[in-house]
């Protein structure tokens, strides 16, 4: 933001001054800053979606479910997997959209309804991808609660004592607080100082259009 803050002193300097800055120079600036933010936006989560993958890979849940003896459920996470793929490729579209929106947008109160346009489409994608850890949590957690043989000596004790299923639900939770928290701190930093700045500029725009 070096540049614009420099732009904006000449812009303030007195009306002789041969070093003037117009408005149309400083929208300029903050048009060509605003653009590339979005491209990074695009490009971050395409890489995002690849490191998913590679994890995705790396961690087959189709080997537990056949540990388990459980490989009906193949087909339905197969499907779930594909319909994932399939939303978060629409964000990634979108994303694109705007990019190429801002890129060419000719006017400011263009520029700025764009700019809010992108960041509710990053926070709803940034939602999404949380819900999406929780549902799969849940999944994941009745699976293995239900169909592991692995957890009968848990359940017995649980039909036991209802201490334990007490202590159970709450050391799950633990955990689902701490992988959503850290997706979270994940998402704040990638795309947090981003949208930042991309409001930055907005409010920047906003005082040029006053």
């Amino acid at each position: 933001m070096k540049e614009l803050d420099l732009l904006k002193k000449d812009w303030q300097k007195d009306d002789h001054s041969f070093e003037q800055v117009s408005e149309i120079e400083i929208y300029k600036m903050i048009h060509k800053k605003s653009s590339s933010i979005v491209k990074w936006i695009l490009i971050i989560s395409i890489l995002e979606v690849l490191l998913w993958t590679c994890l995705s890979v790396c961690f087959d849940s189709d080997e537990y479910l056949e540990k388990i003896q459980h490989s009906e459920f193949i087909t339905y996470f197969e499907v779930l997997n594909y319909a994932n793929y399939a939303v978060i490729l629409v964000f990634i579209y979108l994303f694109y959209k705007n990019y190429i929106l801002i890129s060419t947008t000719a006017s400011t109160k263009q520029l700025m309804k764009d700019i809010l346009k992108t960041r509710k489409t990053v926070q709803y994608y940034v939602w999404y991808n949380l819900a999406m850890l929780v549902f799969s949590l849940i999944i994941g957690f009745i699976i293995a609660f239900v169909y592991n043989p692995e957890m009968e000596v848990l359940k017995e004790k649980i039909a036991e004592n209802n201490k334990v299923m007490a202590i159970t639900i709450g050391v799950l939770f633990l955990i689902s607080l701490l992988l959503f928290g850290l997706l979270w701190l994940f998402y704040r930093l990638l795309y947090g100082i981003l949208l930042r700045r991309l409001y930055v500029n907005y409010k920047e725009l906003k005082k040029i259009d006053l």
